[in-house]
């Protein structure tokens, strides 16, 4: 098929499915129309007249729209009239008339047949929407890979990259959103009773694993937005998920990072959990670690750059003459997200401008990687900002969890 054939299928042509939405979103009819109206008055003050979305977050946030089918060409069209369109593959459809505030006449469908090019299906359904001035889109997104971004500026030349139109706006939670957050956080605390019950000499480390997992599940919440990191061992010194599993020795480091999510919301924890004993080492790098989570906590203020806490987690790890096994980041936004990590930027590094904000959630991350010495040590959990400072999401405490 050429570039300029259709290969749009509108709903009525079909098959009916007789499909009835039963399930409610997560938040109430208002809630999605405040949040359309003020991504409208951004595009507006942004001088566009269309916003191409491609975030499955911005999809999820605007309308409630669930689904990992972003892994294809997929875009919800939001005008500057307050138009709200999904562009999406038949697999999707039903997803899209159960888990969104769309009806079937703002759904529209391509095809999937040899030489298919939805691009071109996005353009016409511009057109036929009135769209004519400038229009914005999201590049920075596993939402657009670089040949369907390649497709689009064929078919959409002179697009204005908006990526952070929506961002921003989904970065203050609203009171619904915070309570998401907070379902997530008791979670999260949930799949760490499991951890530390679990966490002795001769354990397996895929039934820790499945009994993090499980108590999440079990608890009515989702798969979070990248793997549980879980490494003992050597294995304690890396902080991303790998494959493989081993037992626990006698005397062993155990470092987990893990997030409850509930709603796709999450608030992320990390430990080091240590068996048999703690050696001097561990113990200074521990103390060192609270240190720096409460300095954090303390810089995290309305008003102030978030380059203010990467900061102080230098200062701290610095003067304890840990500068050679801390990270150049620690922390970072959490919201709504999807694979492939759970990361909502922005992140706490050094020199970032951008202002916090009240209402903004955090994951703060103090992780000290000591390879010389073979030691790891990592202490961390999500954080809400208030008016005048933070409250801890998590409701457990920052002392050293050893088991024997």
């Amino acid at each position: 098929m050429q570039a300029n054939q259709p290969t749009q299928l509108p709903i009525d042509q079909i098959a009916a499915t007789g499909f009835v939405a039963d399930m409610p979103l997560h938040f109430a009819d208002q809630e999605y129309a405040a949040r359309k109206d003020l991504a409208r008055s951004a595009l507006q003050a942004a001088g566009l007249e269309a916003l191409l979305m491609f975030a499955p977050e911005s999809h999820y946030w605007i309308s409630g729209y669930d689904t990992f089918g972003f892994a294809m060409f997929q875009c919800m069209v939001l005008t500057a009239r307050g138009d709200l369109h999904l562009l999406t593959r038949t697999p999707d459809l039903r997803q899209a008339q159960l888990t969104s505030t769309l009806g079937d006449s703002e759904i529209h469908i391509w095809q999937d047949i040899e030489g298919a090019y939805p691009a071109t299906d996005l353009a016409r359904l511009l057109a036929d929407l009135g769209v004519s001035g400038p229009i914005g889109y999201e590049s920075d997104t596993a939402g657009l890979t670089d040949r369907n971004g390649r497709m689009l500026h064929r078919a959409l030349p002179g697009l204005i990259d908006a990526s952070d139109l929506i961002r921003a706006l989904r970065r203050v939670k609203s009171p619904a959103e915070i309570a998401m957050h907070r379902r997530a956080a008791a979670l999260s605390d949930d799949a760490l009773d499991q951890a530390i019950a679990m966490a002795r000499p001769g354990a397996f480390e895929g039934d820790i694993l499945a009994a993090m997992q499980g108590a999440v599940f079990k608890g009515g919440g989702d798969y979070a937005g990248n793997e549980f990191i879980l490494g003992s061992g050597p294995g304690a010194l890396l902080c991303r998920y790998y494959s493989g599993r081993r037992h626990l020795d006698a005397e062993d480091q155990l470092t987990l990072e893990w997030s409850g999510a509930y709603a796709r919301y999450h608030a992320a924890m990390m430990r080091t959990v240590l068996v048999g004993r703690a050696t001097d080492h561990h113990r200074r790098m521990h103390a060192a670690a609270v240190e720096a989570l409460e300095a954090c906590e303390a810089a995290i203020r309305p008003g102030q750059p978030m380059g203010d806490v990467y900061d102080a987690h230098a200062r701290v790890f610095d003067a304890h003459g840990l500068s050679h096994a801390r990270l150049r980041a620690c922390g970072y936004g959490m919201g709504a997200v999807y694979n492939p990590i759970w990361v909502d930027f922005p992140m706490f590094y050094q020199g970032n401008p951008l202002i916090m904000k009240a209402g903004q959630v955090f994951f703060l991350h103090m992780i000290l990687m000591d390879s010389d010495a073979g030691k790891a040590m990592t202490l961390g959990h999500s954080v809400l900002v208030g008016e005048t400072g933070i409250e801890r999401l998590s409701r457990h405490g920052l002392g050293l969890i050893l088991n024997d």
